[in-house]
């Protein structure tokens, strides 16, 4: 059972706009660029916003410090979210956004990490950042370092062999600082999870292979840090967050729609959504 917690007013009006503004930053890289994935960005707003801005041990001004907390977006392409948490938090210019997927940028389709600064974790192909999290909680319990790594995974993606390959070797090795965030939209590039191949039930599937599951409201800030909190008490196993989200969360033509996985807007698709996200933004700041 999840024990809840309770996070003051103010945080959580605070960690709810720069999730609005992670969503607008990341829409206007994609208008920039006249590219990009929209859909599984927007669905995981809340849980960067907490991660950048409220758990994670970080700092941009030394961002390869060996005591920070690790994060993988194992579904690497919601870079539109990702990089504005990152430029947001510090790590480079916001005005750098502006360059996304560009042929002489450094912040292309698919994180670098040799090339981002706060990018632990070179990602795109899908599949592999669990196991690359997995390594970096090895070498934390090697090195007798406190840190904690994060992954963050589709749930479309979680359909790869690999992933429960990777949830085997971890549960069976008792890696307690590692925390799988699975983003639970329930839709991917081909259609519904359910209808290409269902990994359901996960939570389940997880706990069978020795993991403590947590199950939250991916989009609520307050749920979400009650979990990550939760997930450092726990010891002896890793933790799985199953965050229930929505697709396109924050604009409403986009929420719950397929076709938002990597379309472009059209101009008046663009207005309603950043006129959407202007007017969240507003009533936050003014409440």
């Amino acid at each position: 059972m999840r024990k809840e917690l309770h996070m003051q007013k103010e945080q959580k009006r605070e960690l709810e706009l720069i999730a609005a503004r992670i969503r607008k930053y990341g829409l206007q890289a994609v208008k920039d660029a006249n590219s990009g994935h929209i859909g599984g960005s927007f669905s995981i707003a809340e849980i960067l916003s907490v991660l950048y801005f409220d758990k994670m041990r970080i700092d941009p001004k030394d961002p390869r410090n060996p005591d920070r907390d690790r994060l993988v977006l194992s579904k690497g392409h919601c870079t539109p979210a990702a990089y504005a948490a990152l430029a947001m938090r510090g790590f480079f210019p916001l005005e750098d956004l502006s360059t996304f997927r560009k042929i002489d940028s450094y912040l292309s389709g698919h994180m670098e990490m040799n090339e981002v600064p706060g990018v632990d974790m070179s990602t795109g192909s899908l599949g592999q950042g669990l196991s690359a999290g997995i390594g970096m909680a090895l070498a934390a319990r090697a090195d007798k370092k406190d840190y904690r790594t994060y992954v963050i995974l589709g749930d479309g993606e979680i359909e790869e062999g690999q992933v429960w390959e990777a949830a085997m070797f971890a549960g069976n090795h008792g890696l307690d600082h590692l925390t799988a965030i699975v983003d639970y939209n329930k839709l991917q590039v081909d259609g519904s999870v359910e209808e290409v191949n269902s990994p359901c039930p996960i939570a389940d599937k997880f706990e069978a292979f020795k993991w403590e599951v947590l199950t939250i409201d991916g989009n609520d800030v307050e749920q979400v840090a009650d979990a990550l909190e939760q997930a450092k008490a726990v010891r002896g196993k890793p933790v799985a967050i199953i965050a229930d989200t929505v697709k396109g969360k924050g604009v409403s033509i986009f929420e719950g729609g397929v076709k938002w996985h990597g379309n472009r807007p059209n101009e008046e698709e663009y207005r309603t959504a950043f006129g959407e996200l202007d007017q969240k933004i507003r009533e936050l700041e003014e409440s």
